[in-house]
């Protein structure tokens, strides 16, 4: 056990959930988002090497499944600064005994949880409140022409959204079916 994350494995080979550890009094509170020691642990072994913030201003709104291709896969540590999201990861590795299975986890400011995802994995997220905020740390930059997605309806996926889904980016809109074709 870390001193600042309570580690829950999931299902999904590599797919952790972290518990963030507030220490706090009547000033307010501390918390770690990242500790590459404590997170070893955890199965994070990459260097941080890109950190970006998202914005979302309507609640259901879906954005992924996005991932990069080889040589370009990256890991993330995945948080949620402001409102409640549904953070979801897809095994996208062919050898795996999970390939295509999905594992999804609500993450908030308030709950204090993070999700980790290591390269081969698809992500994307629904939001469950307006003005949603993501903090994601990436072991990789990012590279446009690697970059790949599939759809978050995909019925071979069957990832159970806990809402309609609401707006999507064309591009996520448009990603082709695992099967083929497009609906």
């Amino acid at each position: 056990m870390s001193a600042r994350f309570d580690i829950e494995r999931t299902p999904l080979e590599g797919v952790v959930v972290l518990k963030r550890k507030r220490m706090g009094d009547e000033r307010g509170w501390l918390e770690r988002i990242f500790c590459a020691d404590e997170l070893r642990q955890a199965g994070w072994s990459w260097p941080v090497v890109q950190m970006n913030r998202t914005y979302t201003a309507k609640t259901g709104t879906v954005r992924g499944m996005h991932f990069q291709n080889a040589p370009h896969e990256e890991a993330k540590l995945v948080t949620c600064l402001a409102g409640e999201v549904f953070d979801v990861a897809v095994d996208m590795r062919p050898a795996s005994p999970t390939y295509l299975h999905w594992h999804g986890e609500r993450l908030s400011n308030e709950n204090a949880t993070s999700l980790l995802i290591p390269p081969g994995f698809a992500h994307g997220f629904q939001t469950l409140t307006d003005n949603v905020e993501m903090l994601y740390l990436h072991s990789a930059p990012f590279a446009p022409g690697a970059e790949g997605g599939v759809r978050a309806d995909d019925p071979a996926l069957g990832i159970e959204w806990p809402l309609r889904i609401g707006e999507r980016s064309e591009r996520d809109r448009n990603h082709p079916l695992l099967g083929g074709g497009k609906e």
